[in-house]
């Protein structure tokens, strides 16, 4: 129990501000659609709980923060990109509903989570405890928990902002993280 506890609370408060939460709001307000997008985050929440929760338990801290600095920057890049594309609708005017957004939402999550401070914390917290499955368990009910309203609060506000302006706002987010990351891949800061 106290494994499932202590990676609940640690994951919690890290997820709070991550990046991975701004990309959840950024989603749920651009597509106004928040299940496809909780869903995603549900499924990528255990694998990527479950992967690092394995790797801490079995190989330790063998990340490579340049690698997963510059993954990440391109992949946010790629999504200020995508953030400016207008969403494909029907011919009466509703987006088209769709696995799309289910599977952008997963691996844009999963690319997030790669060497995120929850993520390392669950390596780090299974490699203390030994226990796979409460820590698994304890930190995607941690992140559930952080993330779950970002969703709710990015859907509430899609429907009171112009969605062009979503469009501008979450590409431009997503560009200077992008670039930030890539400065610290090439920095080779963690």
């Amino acid at each position: 129990m106290e494994a499932f506890l202590a990676s609940l609370s640690a994951v919690a408060i890290a997820e709070i501000g991550d990046r991975t939460q701004l990309l959840l709001l950024t989603l749920a307000a651009r597509h106004r659609r928040p299940w496809p997008i909780l869903s995603a985050m549900l499924v990528g929440t255990l694998a990527s709980s479950v992967l690092a929760a394995l790797i801490g338990e079995r190989l330790g801290s063998a990340l490579n923060p340049r690698v997963v600095n510059l993954l990440v920057g391109v992949s946010l890049i790629v999504m200020a990109l995508w953030a400016l594309k207008p969403e494909a609708v029907r011919g009466d005017g509703v987006p088209r509903r769709s696995l799309g957004l289910f599977w952008s939402a997963l691996v844009s999550f999963v690319i997030a989570e790669m060497g995120d401070k929850t993520q390392i914390a669950t390596a780090v917290l299974a490699a203390a405890y030994h226990n796979v499955a409460a820590v698994v368990a304890g930190s995607s009910l941690g992140i559930v928990l952080a993330c779950a309203p970002a969703v709710l609060i990015g859907q509430a506000l899609s429907v009171r902002l112009p969605l062009q302006a979503i469009r501008v706002v979450s590409s431009l987010l997503f560009l200077g993280l992008g670039v930030l990351f890539l400065v610290r891949a090439a920095r080779g800061s963690p």
